[in-house]
């Protein structure tokens, strides 16, 4: 039996300072109005309003070893999950990870109006977003089932973008989940656009750099000048 999901206690909170480096996630566990020892888990929300073919990345879900079970007992919409295990992004989940709380970010993926003026109401999928609070209050309710929901440390697989020597001047897929680096847009007047490189292509290898994922793409671009 599932118990009442109302025995926690909640913190819904907005942070600031997101892109400037996680700057009112890492104040909050610095300085925070609880005690941390009694948070269960931290949930990100970051980027969720454009579910699309039903797919939802999770990243985190190595922080705890009770993750995966929750996630996929609780996926009644049958989201097509592309689950990371690394407690460490670029997202505000990262702050409680370091503080050894499982943590996991949902997130539905890059898109071309990201930090623009275009980027509006009418273009959120807002059933989409029904969904993954369903989903949410499913993960909830089955947590409250576990008494020692246990903290993890994972592989740092994520790396910062930084500043290299050259760009090819694409956003990546961060929703695709093969071979390669599959490019979701490409920027007017660079690199990959004056060399003919469209939406839905993907990289797999970069002068004799293999690239197998995201992690490979930004390794060789630390290799050209």
């Amino acid at each position: 039996m599932i118990k009442k999901y109302n025995q926690y206690n909640y913190l819904f909170i907005g942070f600031s300072g997101e892109e400037k480096g996680l700057l009112g996630s890492s104040y909050f566990t610095k300085n925070p109005t609880i005690n941390l020892n009694n948070v269960r888990y931290m949930i990100n929300l970051d980027m969720v309003g454009r579910l699309k073919d039903n797919k939802l990345a999770i990243n985190g879900t190595g922080t705890s070893n009770k993750w995966n079970k929750i996630l996929d007992d609780a996926n009644i919409f049958d989201f097509k999950l592309i689950k990371t295990e690394s407690g460490m992004g670029a997202s505000d989940h990262t702050s409680f990870y370091l503080n050894n709380i499982p943590s996991i970010h949902l997130f539905t993926g890059q898109h071309e109006d990201y930090h623009k003026t275009s980027d509006d109401y009418e273009k959120i999928n807002f059933n989409g977003m029904y969904k993954i609070l369903m989903y949410l209050d499913n993960i909830i309710q089955l947590s409250s089932n576990i008494d020692d929901f246990d903290f993890q440390k994972t592989k740092d697989t994520s790396k910062k973008m930084g500043k290299f020597n050259v760009t090819l001047g694409i956003m990546p897929d961060y929703m695709y989940s093969g071979q390669g680096v599959r490019i979701d847009g490409v920027s007017n007047g660079k690199t990959a656009d004056k060399f003919g490189m469209l939406k839905g292509d993907i990289i797999l290898q970069m002068g004799e750099n293999k690239i197998d994922n995201m992690v490979k793409y930004m390794d060789a671009l630390n290799t050209f000048q």
